[in-house]
């Protein structure tokens, strides 16, 4: 077990801590390549789209497939693991694999979401890797950021790392809510009255997912640009953020709501909910823990206090 002496970062074999998750990475872009190309022969006139999505899962396949190799190479390795060239990839990554899913998951598509079906996912490998593979883009990111940043670091302020992987996921379902809102609206929206209860939930929806992502990315920042961990800061965002997307999974998916059909904006805003309750759970366990240890440690210290029996020396009684 080496330790790297830039980042702080345990590499166990010449492997940095993200092997496996640039692995799993490799194995969703070849599964959604596959599929990509599945639905490209199916069509009679291959519209952009799907081109598209061809272009970017065979790229990422191409160059996950790289960076596995090269963390497999003693002599490769080093140029791969911790370096800017890893950080460079992996937003590079994020940022195709974001616009993928939103072509491929877009049911005005057609690609794995059938509009004329209201909204049945009809190619599950496709839509289902699909984001699989920009989850694991977003971990990846995270996780170099953390490495470089020396989060994980033993004498680090342990806060700064503390739900720093709940709030990237937070961040990453509040974008796809705001998205699929407002792609929603624009659909639907347009030749309708926006005044209807239908078209108020949706603009509900764009603007929760809006200042949710403005939020996260605040505590994000937060976390890795300063040394002090916002705690007071970070419980009261989660508690605004869990009581909002508890409204929005009421709004938005029920009966009357753009997200009561099975796609992007039912699943993620339930995400959502669910990733702002674990948010709020860990900062109020955190609180609790941290008042039992100040009350231990002052009982400890007024009962040595009070118990303490001075003893005399021999010296001093000679």
């Amino acid at each position: 077990m080496n330790i790297d002496q830039e980042t702080g970062e345990v590499i166990n074999n010449g492997r940095s801590p993200r092997f496996t998750l640039w692995v799993a990475f490799f194995a969703f872009a070849t599964i959604t390549m596959g599929s990509a190309v599945s639905v490209k022969n199916a069509q009679e006139n291959t519209n952009t789209n799907a081109r598209w999505s061809v272009f970017c899962s065979a790229f990422s396949f191409a160059i996950t497939g790289i960076v596995v190799l090269m963390h497999l190479s003693p002599l490769f390795s080093v140029y791969i693991i911790g370096t800017k060239l890893e950080g460079i990839t992996t937003i590079i990554l994020a940022a195709f694999w974001a616009a993928t899913v939103s072509v491929v998951a877009n049911a005005s598509t057609g690609l794995a979401v059938d509009a004329a079906k209201d909204n049945t996912i009809v190619n599950g490998n496709l839509y289902y890797f699909s984001w699989a593979g920009f989850v694991t883009s977003i971990l990846l990111v995270i996780s170099y950021l953390r490495g470089v940043f020396g989060v994980d670091l033993a004498g680090e302020v342990k806060n700064r790392a503390a739900r720093l992987t709940l709030w990237g996921g937070f961040l990453a379902c509040q974008l796809v809510v705001m998205g699929s809102s407002a792609n929603i609206f624009d659909k639907d929206c347009s030749n309708l009255d926006t005044t209807s209860a239908y078209c108020k939930r949706t603009k509900f929806g764009i603007a929760l997912g809006a200042v949710g992502t403005f939020f996260a990315l605040v505590v994000v920042a937060m976390k890795m640009l300063t040394s002090v961990a916002p705690f007071v800061v970070e419980g009261l965002l989660s508690l605004i953020l869990c009581i909002m997307n508890g409204f929005g999974v009421a709004y938005l998916t029920s009966a009357q709501g753009p997200g009561s059909p099975i796609g992007n904006l039912y699943y993620f805003s339930w995400l959502s909910w669910f990733c702002s309750f674990m948010l709020l759970a860990s900062v109020y366990e955190d609180y609790t823990n941290g008042g039992a240890v100040g009350a231990t440690n002052e009982n400890k210290e007024g009962q040595g206090g009070a118990g303490d029996v001075p003893v005399e020396t021999i010296e001093d009684g000679l």
